[in-house]
């Protein structure tokens, strides 16, 4: 990958690092938990050939990028502000963003209170959910009861922190392998009662998911070795936060062009089925949904031809 540009920038109060290739019409694409810019090293050198400038940053709290203490820092509104200092620091007007796992509702929202600067976007795995009129934390509560619900067992500041960071490349190994399309039914991090821990039930893979190498591993072990997860972590903290500054865009509809593609496999997807189903009403600019058959939840890692595919035959109409 010795073609990609590494930068550090200024944004929004923190310094960020990203990685771009190529030169053209600015596609900006944002990561998910537990990952890094790296979860897109498939995508920006097939944009770059294609003709478009692709940045993938590490998103607020990973990698190389500034990790704020305050768990306040972390809103919705942050992420989508540091993509905008993103653009201005490199001098661009508009992007198209991209965004997969957390990464997907940065850039919803992105489109969502700034389209004079994102005129498209596409989201990888999570559909969009427009501010509906329960609080997070209460809606995941009263769904799942006395079962383990990752996104509640995050909550609490430390305690993920302590079972994830015990040993960061056996977290990374079973946390890729438990919801890709290669995991047996079953495995994963919803099908257990609470009081359980977010490792319990994902096993140490024999073999690694499709798409995934030893020498990935070792990318995303080494990164969090280094920053522990806390930064990560830090954005389940505020999802009830987001919710109370997003009350202006209380069941807003996204309106720019939109892509959008999952994997059937994808536990997110099974989660969110209700939203992917009334996608075409939430998003009136979506022109075009995809499941891939047997893909899981790390999409552009697992199937990044059929993604790239998507993504610039979707850019290319725009």
């Amino acid at each position: 990958m010795s073609d990609l540009q590494h930068r550090t920038i200024d944004t929004n109060g923190i310094r960020m690092h990203l990685v771009e290739a190529g030169s053209g019409p600015l596609v900006l694409l944002c990561h998910g938990f537990p990952e890094s810019w790296y979860s897109w090293r498939h995508q920006l050198p097939a944009l770059a050939r294609a003709g478009y400038r692709a940045v993938a940053p590490d998103m607020r709290g990973y990698g190389g990028t500034d990790a704020p203490a305050e768990i306040e820092r972390y809103t919705q509104l942050h992420h989508v502000g540091d993509m905008l200092g993103v653009l201005d620091a490199l001098g661009e007007e508009h992007a198209v963003i991209v965004g997969h796992d957390w990464g997907a509702p940065v850039a919803w929202n992105a489109a969502l209170v700034r389209p004079d600067r994102f005129r498209a976007v596409a989201a990888l795995s999570v559909p969009y959910s427009p501010r509906g009129s329960v609080r997070p934390t209460e809606g995941l509560r009263a769904l799942f009861g006395e079962r383990f619900m990752y996104m509640l067992y995050f909550q609490a500041p430390g305690v993920a922190e302590v079972e994830l960071e015990r040993d960061p490349r056996d977290t990374i190994r079973r946390f890729l392998h438990a919801i890709s399309g290669d995991a047996p039914p079953g495995t994963g991090f919803v099908a257990k009662q609470k009081g359980a821990g977010v490792l319990d039930g994902m096993p140490d893979p024999d073999k690694l998911p499709a798409g995934l190498t030893e020498t990935d591993i070792d990318f995303y072990a080494e990164a969090f070795a280094r920053t522990g997860f806390r930064g990560g972590l830090n954005w389940y903290r505020n999802l009830d936060r987001t919710w109370e500054l997003m009350a202006p865009w209380h069941r807003a509809k996204i309106v720019v062009p939109a892509l959008f593609v999952a994997g059937d496999r994808d536990p997110v997807i099974a989660l969110r089925r209700e939203a992917l189903e009334h996608l075409r009403e939430t998003v009136p600019g979506l022109t075009k949904s995809v499941l891939l058959p047997g893909c899981g939840h790390w999409t552009q890692q697992e199937r990044p031809d059929e993604v790239n595919a998507e993504l610039l035959g979707w850019l290319r109409a725009l």
